[in-house]
């Protein structure tokens, strides 16, 4: 009798003799469901808005300071009624996506020619890393005298602020690939398309995704920057129109929808990630 039929003749003798009570009970041992993530997030939030509401109710907020919970939710169903909100929400999204888009862009071929490339990395990669260490809004009275305050100044702002982490995050991701998967790839005898395409990206791909998350957050807070700075619409521009009427409720109403806007958009970019990396989704299935 062989080795393997040996430990296999014992595996099946054991498992005969233990007893039935011994074995685990899989209806009596069930987990304690989790909590979902997210009722995990709102609460927190849901907690600061009923102390909120509580101390506007007391007294202890003035209106002057801190409107209450009820004023802010009627602002908002106002400008919500009049259009007033989606008109400026609309022109916002459109300056996010497109100087995203550009930014994201530019970045994932520059981070892509700087991860694949030793030679244009050690010309190129230095001074993007100086210029990502000053905030491109210490730029904006510069650009401002060759670009003037329309359009094209918000567009470049924030596609400056997206590229940057794009680019670091695609030429580390890119960087970081193990050598042992490239001689791998040597040895089945790949070409460079199907390097690129079967070892490099998938080991880039968390990593130039974490770029684009980042990215798009910096477009969003640039964004607002931006047409504090210099504009005549946008959720910025609302702000700015609050701050000078002090109408606070004004104010908190572009900030919450900021903050929610750029959520979504977030969440959205966490899809496709998930969409993009299939065989995290069976490792996790697996454990």
């Amino acid at each position: 009798m062989s080795l393997t039929q040996t430990l296999d003749t014992r595996s099946a003798r054991d498992g005969s003799a233990r007893p039935e009570a011994a074995r685990p009970s899989t209806s009596r041992r069930r987990r304690p469901r989790a909590i979902p993530a997210a009722v995990l997030g709102l609460g927190f939030p849901t907690f600061l808005v009923v102390l909120w509401w509580a101390a506007a109710r007391a007294g202890l907020l003035p209106e002057q300071i801190l409107p209450a919970p009820q004023a802010i939710l009627e602002t908002f169903l106002g400008l919500v009624g009049d259009g007033t909100l989606a008109t400026h929400l609309k022109i916002s999204t459109e300056r996010v996506l497109i100087g995203f888009g550009i930014g994201a862009v530019g970045g994932l071929a520059f981070g892509a020619a700087a991860g694949l490339s030793p030679t244009f990395r050690a010309f190129f990669y230095p001074p993007v890393q100086a210029v990502a260490r000053v905030n491109v809004l210490a730029w904006m009275p510069l650009l401002t005298l060759f670009m003037g305050i329309d359009e094209p100044l918000k567009y470049v702002v924030i596609a400056w602020s997206a590229a940057i982490p794009v680019i670091l995050g695609t030429a580390r991701g890119i960087e970081a690939v193990s050598p042992a998967f490239r001689e791998l790839g040597q040895a089945l005898q790949f070409d460079t398309r199907d390097t690129l395409r079967l070892i490099v990206l998938p080991g880039a791909v968390p990593s130039i995704f974490a770029g684009l998350r980042e990215g798009l957050a910096n477009a969003w807070q640039t964004l607002v920057l931006a047409e504090l700075f210099a504009s005549f619409e946008g959720l910025g521009y609302l702000m700015t129109w609050g701050r000078q009427l002090f109408q606070l409720d004004l104010v908190i109403v572009a900030m919450i929808v900021v903050a929610i806007a750029g959520l979504a958009m977030d969440l959205l970019l966490r899809a496709v990630e998930r969409r993009a990396q299939p065989w995290k989704k069976g490792t996790a299935d697996v454990h």
